[in-house]
């Protein structure tokens, strides 16, 4: 199994040098003295699906569909819009996430039948929990530990993750985004992902579809189409002066949520800030640079208006069927999601990001999409 110990060695620097940070010792007992023996149980388990399940040795991963676009501009509800076509599709629970390994997924699903078989004890502890740790989050993002989740979290193990950056300002230490850019990186870290995803699909049958969702991916579309050459890409498109400071506030919360300063983790924010630019170009150059990728640039405003249409024209642009059953669902979705919405608030003002700024930054992307200029925007989710 992968690890990146160049990125784990620039966090323990970073965390060695804050010596008056309250939180430093028991960091630094995460990454000292947890980390190397979890990454050595990952590593094996890892090398026993193999010998285990030799049916990994011929799995495949044909034609994965990926969602990528700036965080909050609806990524989330394509996914899990598409995700409801359950017999096309195979996709990360949160909690899969956490286990890579094709064996500790086995386990643990073996686990929840023998908990069940006892009426389910600790499948009630752990929705208590995740009612604790989540519940109050909800309204910014809807996370469970039984949603399906951004493929990025199962690169935790691998310290190829964007968990560490939201724990730490380290965004201006750590690039998890211009993967398109990282020669040295980039055919290690889609290798390591390529085998969790392979692990994923045998769990889930093995002939299904993996889709896959994850904005800081938009980094990574060039790469992405190298390792997956039959790759589909969605793009989400949303009005970045809506989404742009929705993210910056939400990982803001984040950092203070741990107890940092504005004047800690202010270069982060900027560093953030610039890859929000990206978010949108980068897609878009990879994509012109190859035509012949399936793929389907989708606007917010109409996923969340029709998004019964707008999952069809995806659906086609992608050239895949849509049967009876998953139409029957879209049609019975399609009044809620018209409705979706959130009440994460926040301003531009809030980060001194004017929306001329980002016009400037964006000007084509404005024309293409006809956004309103200049103006002030009410709190949307993703």
């Amino acid at each position: 199994m992968y690890f990146d110990f160049d990125y784990y060695w620039r966090v323990i620097r970073y965390v060695w040098r804050l010596k008056q940070w309250p939180k430093r010792r028991r960091v630094l007992l995460r990454l000292l003295v947890l980390t190397p023996p979890l990454t050595l149980f990952h590593g094996l388990c890892f090398l026993l699906d193999y010998l285990l399940f030799p049916r990994l040795w011929r799995q495949k991963v044909k034609q994965p569909v990926f969602i990528v676009g700036h965080a909050r501009s609806g990524t989330t509800l394509m996914h899990r819009l598409m995700s409801a076509d359950g017999e096309r599709f195979s996709y990360f629970l949160y909690w899969e996430t956490l286990f890579p390994s094709l064996l500790q997924k086995k386990c643990i699903r073996l686990l929840g039948r023998v908990d069940a078989f006892f009426g389910g004890p600790i499948v009630k502890k752990l929705k208590a929990w995740d009612e604790k740790t989540f519940g109050p989050f909800r309204h910014m993002h809807d996370m469970s530990l039984w949603n399906s989740e951004e493929d990025q979290f199962v690169m935790r193990a691998a310290f190829v993750t964007q968990q560490w950056a939201t724990d730490l300002p380290v965004m201006n230490e750590i690039d998890l985004f211009h993967v398109d850019q990282m020669p040295r990186k980039r055919k290690r870290w889609l290798n390591h992902y390529r085998e969790c995803v392979k692990r994923q699909l045998l769990l889930n049958g093995g002939d299904k579809i993996h889709l896959s969702k994850n904005p800081v991916m938009s980094g990574w579309v060039g790469s992405l189409i190298e390792a997956f050459p039959d790759a589909r890409i969605v793009v989400m498109m949303r009005d970045p002066s809506q989404c742009i400071p929705s993210l910056l506030k939400l990982v803001e919360m984040s950092w203070r949520h741990q107890g940092w300063k504005p004047e800690e983790y202010q270069d982060s924010l900027n560093t953030l800030r610039d890859i929000s630019f990206e978010t949108f170009h980068n897609p878009a150059r990879q994509l012109a640079q190859q035509p012949d990728t399936p793929h389907c640039v989708v606007d917010y405003r109409k996923l969340t208006r029709t998004p019964r249409e707008t999952v069809h024209a995806v659906y086609e642009a992608l050239g895949l069927e849509l049967s009876e059953s998953f139409d029957q669902y879209l049609q019975a979705q399609a009044e809620r999601e018209k409705n979706h919405a959130s009440k994460f608030e926040y301003s531009l003002g809030d980060y001194a990001l004017t929306g001329a700024a980002i016009e400037a930054e964006l000007e084509p992307f404005y024309q293409q999409y006809n956004w309103p200029r200049a103006a002030s925007h009410g709190a949307n989710g993703e």
